[in-house]
Formats: structure tokens, sequence, C-alpha cells
């Protein structure tokens, strides 16, 4: 390509509140554009590039840190159904560079005041060819990251359209250690254990979920996901034929089924599966009306109109693993600000629940199940915990009316009792009576008094999926409802534009252990590592029925936990979810040591410091809220012992209130011993790890 030729070189700059801009002449074919700390470097460049690569000259970018190639040429482009695809013969006509440096306050995650700094380039570009169509690249650079995405500017050569494909390249420099979640499919609840696999590993025919680890062979860290995830399609990897260390964007297709349900819990059939979820079979004859999804073909990707930007392609950076935990403010800063005038009414906290251990209770007058009895029962726990909510599970209604209780729950009794007992109530909802009765559902439930709603069984992410769940948040927003969305994908940065939406599933959690031995240590300190990054999980953690190694047995009732006690516990410090579940029933609690942890913890916190760990091994992480840090340590099934540096506290004397495994506590695993120890700055706390084990600390100033 030769240098692009401009009439005339206007310079301007606009600065103010720490942004600047300004449109430069393009003499290189060659851009680039650095973090503010000057450690990444994301480049653009079009040419044409030897096999493996497809001929032609086309756009690619790279990605060095420290001046070391973490990405080679990676290309870019979109296909487009019924026309040719904007990928190459891509003239370079112009370049805006841009800055900014700003902060904002997130009353509802890991961090209080978010800093947004970063540097920025747009490159402009115009098909040679007919019909000469237009594309801008826009490259973010912060210094926990990069981020890039397409923009098609409003233009008479591309008004309306369908993707087929989005064919962005991801190509390493060489082979390297992935954790990966293999999903084999589109529609999924994105539930499944993130895998260690090598690069060369992941096939062109396997479809891996967001986020995805890598760990390259010069030791430093990268996370793949996506941010801003709006009217389109969510985003998955698979391999590339013939190019090895390869990855090349895959986009979830509109289905054309009506209605999917997961097959939870191991279960054999549909059939076997309601059986295991308390009969729920009357509830599933949907009426003539169902929200069922249109007939789609496999290239129905994503459907719009120009101007129209896709979601951020993210690559979080960091030499240490824990570092990309503490990075995850980076989706946020990528997504819409608050759209939100009023955020005064949206309640962060703790949650009772009964779907857990609901249909058993011990010494109790009643018959447990989904009725007035069970649901005032965990109510009089909330209320006498000080938690802030008491979620009522599915069944509380028909899954074909959700305006309406079923006749054994008397809800205006329960919605009563809890305001006078200063405790908000969470619907169940299933999304597809969600879809078809929201504009008539949520002003009910306002009207009642209700909290807020739990949507669940989605378990898709294409792009009338992703514009549901905007929908929901936005409706319930109106009418005063917090959100909690339960067999979904990940988090893309939604609840930064709409922070109803206080936490959401897309994660193999604690349920499971109703019917498998899937969630185990391991898998507990892995997903801190992987989908984590995303944004909040609610994993569902508070299980006091604790088991050693090789103790654990699938019980539904009363279901067990793999790992301590202290381990539970730790979940709370660990887990990043304004909105947590206490999931055992209230008998599993009484006078239980360590449950006076699970009372006091917060939920949202002013500052998050990752201390150590390893993906899969071991993990610790440091909370701040008011004047006190709060700790949570898990490990894997192996003993260890953590020498836990408190630099981070500052000047004067802290009083130290410690949970940890107590003794025998790898054979007892209920077993937690309490102690209280004076600490400093200077201090270091040494944390005995039972095998599955934990420990969690409040660190708060000595009187």
């Amino acid at each position: 390509m030769g240098k692009v030729a401009f009439r005339s070189i206007i310079f301007f700059i606009i600065a103010g509140l720490g942004c600047s801009s300004a449109i430069v002449a393009v003499e290189s074919q060659i851009l680039s554009v650095s973090s503010p700390d000057g450690k990444l470097k994301i480049a653009f460049q079009a040419k044409s590039n030897p096999p493996p690569y497809l001929p032609g000259e086309r756009a690619y970018y790279q990605l060095s840190y420290l001046g070391q190639t973490i990405l080679v040429d990676s290309p870019l482009g979109l296909d487009f159904k019924e026309a040719s695809a904007l990928d190459r013969d891509l003239e370079i006509v112009g370049a805006n560079r841009e800055s900014n440096d700003s902060t904002w306050d997130n009353p509802f995650g890991p961090r209080r005041k978010v800093r947004d700094h970063y540097n920025q380039l747009t490159v402009h570009l115009h098909e040679r060819h007919a019909p000469g169509r237009r594309v801008d690249l826009v490259f973010r650079a912060y210094d926990e990251g990069v981020a890039f995405r397409y923009a098609l500017p409003r233009q008479d050569a591309l008004r309306n359209f369908m993707i087929a494909a989005e064919n962005t390249g991801f190509y390493f420099t060489r082979d390297a250690s992935a954790w990966a979640i293999d999903l084999g499919q589109y529609s999924t609840p994105y539930e499944g254990e993130f895998r260690q696999v090598a690069l060369t590993e992941i096939k062109p025919n396997s479809i891996i979920g967001l986020p995805l680890v890598v760990k390259t062979a010069g030791g430093t860290w990268v996370a793949l996901l996506e941010a801003d995830l709006t009217d389109y399609a969510g985003m998955y990897v698979s391999g590339v034929p013939g190019t090895s260390n390869a990855l090349v964007s895959k986009l979830s297709p509109l289905p054309n089924i009506d209605f999917t349900l997961p097959l939870y819990f191991g279960a054999a059939s549909l059939e076997d599966q309601l059986g295991k979820m308390g009969a729920m079979s009357e509830h599933l004859q949907f009426p003539a009306s169902y929200p069922h999804t249109r007939a789609a073909a496999l290239d129905d990707l994503v459907a719009g109109s120009t101007p129209k930007a896709t979601p951020w392609r993210v690559l979080m950076v960091n030499p240490r693993a824990g570092g990309l935990i503490e990075s995850s403010d980076l989706i946020l800063n990528l997504s819409a600000p608050c759209a939100l005038a009023d955020i005064s009414w949206i309640k962060p906290g703790k949650s009772a629940w009964d779907w857990w251990s609901g249909r058993f209770a011990r010494d109790v007058n009643f018959q447990p199940g989904m009725n007035t009895a069970t649901l005032e029962h965990y109510l009089d726990f909330a209320a006498q915990s000080h938690f802030q909510y008491l979620l009522i599970d599915s069944n509380w209604s028909s899954w074909t009316d959700i305006t309406r209780p079923v006749p054994e729950v008397n809800l205006p009794e329960i919605l009563a009792l809890a305001k006078q007992k200063g405790v908000g109530v969470l619907l169940w909802l299933p999304w597809t009576a969600t879809a078809l009765q929201m504009d008539e559902a949520f002003p009910l439930y306002e009207k009642w008094g209700v909290a807020g709603v739990k949507v669940d069984l989605m378990n898709r992410d294409d792009q009338e999926m992703v514009n549901f769940l905007e929908r929901v948040v936005r409706k319930a927003a109106e009418h005063h409802l917090v959100v909690d969305f339960h067999g979904v994908y990940k988090p893309t940065g939604l609840r930064r534009t709409y922070p109803n939406l206080l936490t959401r599933e897309g994660v193999m959690g604690l349920e499971y252990d109703k019917g498998s031995d899937r969630v185990t240590p391991e898998h507990d300190v892995t997903i801190p590592f992987t989908r984590m990054l995303a944004g909040p999980m609610d994993f569902t953690p508070g299980g006091f029925r604790n088991t050693a190694r090789g103790q654990f047995q699938v019980h539904d009732p009363e279901p067990m936990v793999q790992g301590t006690r202290a381990h539970q516990l730790a979940m709370y410090v660990v887990y990043e979810s304004p909105l947590a579940m206490v999931s055992d029933e209230p008998e599993a609690y009484t006078q239980q040591p360590g449950f006076e942890f699970i009372l006091e913890v917060p939920t949202v916190w002013e500052d998050t410091k990752v201390l150590n760990g390893e993906v899969g091994l071991y993990i610790t992480v440091a909370r701040k809220h008011g004047g006190a840090w709060y700790l949570g340590s898990m490990t894997n099934w192996e003993g260890r012992t953590l020498e836990i540096p408190l630099d981070f506290l500052g000047a004067g004397n802290f009083d130290a209130q410690v949970f940890s495994d107590g003794p025998g506590a790898d054979r007892v695993a209920t077993s937690v011993s309490i102690l209280h120890e004076r600490v400093n700055a200077h201090s270091k706390l040494r944390l005995k790890l039972a095998s599955g084990g934990g420990a969690t600390v409040i660190v708060s100033p000595a009187n």
C-alpha cells in the first residue's frame, strides 16, 4: 500500500477533564498505540502475508508486552451474508488518537474508585473496490490490557446487513498453557470445568467459552474476554486449520429450536432431571404464545444496520495470574456508563435461599417444601441473621404465569411479614414466562413490594438472548427490582450500565453437588483466575455439610459439599458477588462455628488485592470494607502453609480474627479454629490450610 495523500492536513486538539483528541494524517502503514505506562503496545498493519495466511492484502494487528511479542500478525475481518467479506484491499484514509484519565464510582464492585486511563487509536479504512465500504478499527491500550472493536460508520454502501462470521484472530507466538472451558455447543448455561490444555489442543471444531486464560512461554499471563456485548452475538474461540497456536473468533448463532432445558446434575434424561429437581413436569406445558425463536440459518449471527460497533475484544495482560483478577475493572471501563439517574434503592447483601435444602428440615412442625410455612421459616432465619434478602426459588408460581402464586404459597402474607422484618424478597422466574409477562409482572411486583427477580434457564448468548437480558434489567430498573441471572452466559459489563444487575451465574456452582462430584476444591481455586475475570459469579456458597477427601456422597436433599468448613467461608471473600447466597438450611448453621463470619462479611468492597495464588492450586484475596480488611485463602486437595504479608494495612496496630481449619480438619472437615492476633503492616500471618481447606481473617483497627 502506498502512502495516503491528503489535500490538507488538519490537526486539532480537544482537551478537558483529562481527555485529549487529535486527528492526524497517516504517513505510515504501521500504526500503534501504547498503554499509559508504555509496557503494552498494539500495532495495526495492512499487508500480504505468506502461507498459511490467506492470500491478498489484509488487516492485521500485533500485541507486545515489555518489548516481547505475545500475538503475531492476527487477522481482522467481517463476513456478511449475501455480500463479500470486509477484510482485504483496505486503504488507510485517516486516524484519530485520544487519551483519557478519569475516575468513576462503583458502589457494587471489588473496588469503589475505578480509574479509567487509556490511550486510543482509531484507524479509518476504506475498501478500494466496489462497493467502497468503510470500517473503523478502534484500538485502546490500558496498563491492565488492550481492547479493540470494529465500528461500521453510517454509509450508503452498507446500510442493513447480516454478519455471517467475525474472523478475528488471536495468533500466539508459540505454544502455551491455557485454561479453557470447552462448551461443545452454543446453547449452554456456561457451566463446566476450566481445564488446563495446550493451545495446540484447541481444535477448529472446539467451542471455547470466555474467559480463556493463557500462560505464555515467557511467563506472561493473558486473558481473552469481551466487553460491552450489546445487540450482538456472544463470542467463542476455536483453533485455526493449518496454523499452530492460533485462535479465531466464533459467534453464537440464532437457534432454530423452541426450548432447551439443559441436563443438570448428571441426569440421564429430561424426565430424570425433573425428578431430581423436584417433580416440575406439570409446569412445562407452554401456551401457544410461547416465545419461540424463529427458524435461523447457521450463518444468521448478527442482524444490524449502520452505524454499528461490535463488542470490545479484550486481552488482559499481567505478569501475575492474580494480577488479572485485580484488572477485572477493565471490563467495566469498556462498558457504557450507568444509565440510571438514581441508584440509591439498589441494595447489595446476603440472601437466605430455599432451593438448596428447602425440601428438608429438622425438628420443625411443618412439612418442608414450596409452601408458606417453609418460606416463613427461611424468612425468620434471614431476619434473625440480618440478611438483606430471602430468595424464593422455582415453583412459587407456575412456569407459564408469573403473576399468580400457587395455592400452597400465601405470597401476600409472606411479603407483609418480610416488610415488617426488614427483609427484601426475590422471586425466581423462568425466562420464557418473563419474556411474555414482564411488562405486566414487573409493575405488579413493585406494587406488591418485591425487591428483585432471579431469571433463569436462558442458556444462550445469541443476539436475541443478549437483547432479552438487557430488556430485563432495564424494565426491572424502571420498577426498582434488582436482578440475578441464572442459566446464563458470562458477564460482559452490563452491570455498569444497569447496576441493579447485582450478580449472575454462568459458572458451575455448588448446586452441582446435589447430583455429582464435579465441584472439587481444585475447581473452586480455578474459577477465580478464569470465570471471575469477567465479573461477579453467583456460586451459591455456604454449604455446612463439609466433607474431607474421599468422604463426599451425592445427597439430595441434605446435600454435602467437598472441602472444609473454612474453605466454604473463604468463598465469601475470594468470590466476587454483590448478592451472595447463604445456601444451606437454617438448622445447618445453628450454633455452628464459622457462621459468625458469614453474618459479618460484606458483599461489596472499597479495594481488592490478590496476595498470592496459582491457578487450580491455591489463592489468597484481601478486600477492604470500611476500616477493616477481609482475607480469604483456599487450597485444592493439597494441604499447604501460607505466609501472608500484611504490608497493605498501613500505619497502626490491628486485631486479626482468624477462622482457620481446626484440628483434624483433613479428616473432620467441619473442624474450625477461631483465634485472635495483634498484627501490623510488618506482620506476616501464617495460615495452615488442610487438604481442601481454607481460612478467613477479619483485620480491623485495634481499640
